[in-house]
């Protein structure tokens, strides 16, 4: 019994000098006199760049050393350039973190074409928070309705196949019968807004969010209709806009909506790339989570008309496992639903 407490005590013991150790090593970390860089999967001008600029303005003053903080923007491949560059180029010593489009870890798992990362496998550090995707029609194109885009052509602008852009009107086409004409090529989420604007396509996904900063007078002039949401409960502002796990026609495309609409709850997530070491990723972490709390930096997202619904770094790491490591014989099916094999 002895040797049993004592078994315990030593263990508390061992426990809390690494702990201490970890808090020294933490300490001992400093930015002083360095740069650090903010990457973002999508170009300048969306609601991603937007809050990113505002997190480099403020979260240096919670940064030991209070280094400088740019941002750098790195669209392409369907979001897919700015991951690969984190895994095979970044720093690894905390310097670099990236906030990438939240579709991108789902795509790993469903086309996978160009990945060369595991999304599991950086060190998510938190996210700003987000809301539900919407696949949004110009009011213009005489479509008012799911059912109704059975019917009728729609042509609907993205970046590439690993993008939420693409991914979800994909899955309507394919399960649904709607009838999206997908035109990739598009740089970035701003230049599918300006290509909505000049007609050249009419429709796209996207969070409301970027609506309300990029172009709110489609709201304000009701030139938009909301087709559908994609999310795990409907958005306070658009309660009457139906889930796409809502619209599915029996369980088995229930499953594969669910496994496709979770991206929403990842919002805007940052990450450090595999490498950096635990006590950096502590710091920073800790840092981000500061950052949001900042009275600061929420009034310039309030400003900035931006939404902020943080999520620690710990849950958006449970999050992105849990897609990666989702059943396989329901990732085959949505990957079917995509066209993929």
């Amino acid at each position: 019994m002895l040797r049993n407490k004592f078994g315990l005590c030593g263990a508390a013991i061992i426990a809390g000098v690494i702990a201490c150790a970890s808090a020294r090593a933490q300490d001992a970390i400093t930015f002083k006199g360095k740069t650090l860089t903010i990457v973002t999967s999508t170009g300048p001008g969306g609601v991603y760049d937007l809050v990113a600029r505002l997190i480099a303005r403020h979260m240096p003053g919670h940064l030991p050393g209070a280094p400088g903080m740019i941002v750098q923007n790195m669209p392409g491949g369907g979001n897919v350039v700015a991951p690969n560059y984190m895994h095979e180029v970044a720093p690894k010593d905390g310097t670099w973190m990236c906030v990438v489009n939240n579709a991108v870890p789902l795509n790993q798992m469903l086309d996978g074409r160009g990945v060369r990362f595991d999304s599991a496998k950086f060190n998510w550090i938190g996210s700003t928070g987000g809301r539900n995707e919407m696949v949004f029609i110009m009011r213009s194109a005489g479509i008012n309705s799911v059912e109704e885009l059975t019917q009728k052509e729609a042509m609907l602008g993205g970046t590439g196949p690993g993008s939420s852009i693409v991914i979800y009107p994909t899955v309507m086409n394919n399960l649904l019968g709607t009838k999206f004409k997908i035109v990739n090529g598009y740089k970035s989420s701003t230049e599918v807004f300006l290509a909505m604007e000049k007609g050249e396509v009419v429709a796209r996904s996207g969070s409301i969010a970027s609506i309300h900063t990029t172009f709110p007078q489609w709201l304000r002039d009701n030139r938009i209709v909301f087709l559908a949401q994609v999310g795990s409960v409907r958005d306070r502002e658009l309660p009457d806009v139906p889930l796409l796990s809502e619209l599915a026609k029996n369980d088995e495309q229930r499953q594969i909506m669910n496994l496709v609409s979770s991206p929403s709850a990842l919002g805007q997530p940052y990450f450090l790339p595999a490498g950096v070491s635990p006590e950096r990723v502590a710091l920073m972490r800790a840092a981000f989570a500061t950052t949001m709390a900042d009275a600061a930096f929420l009034a310039d997202a309030e400003r900035a008309k931006v939404e902020i619904m943080p999520v620690p770094g710990e849950e958006i790491q449970k999050i992105v496992e849990a897609v990666t490591g989702a059943p396989a014989d329901i990732v085959a099916k949505a990957r079917q639903a995509l066209g993929q094999r």
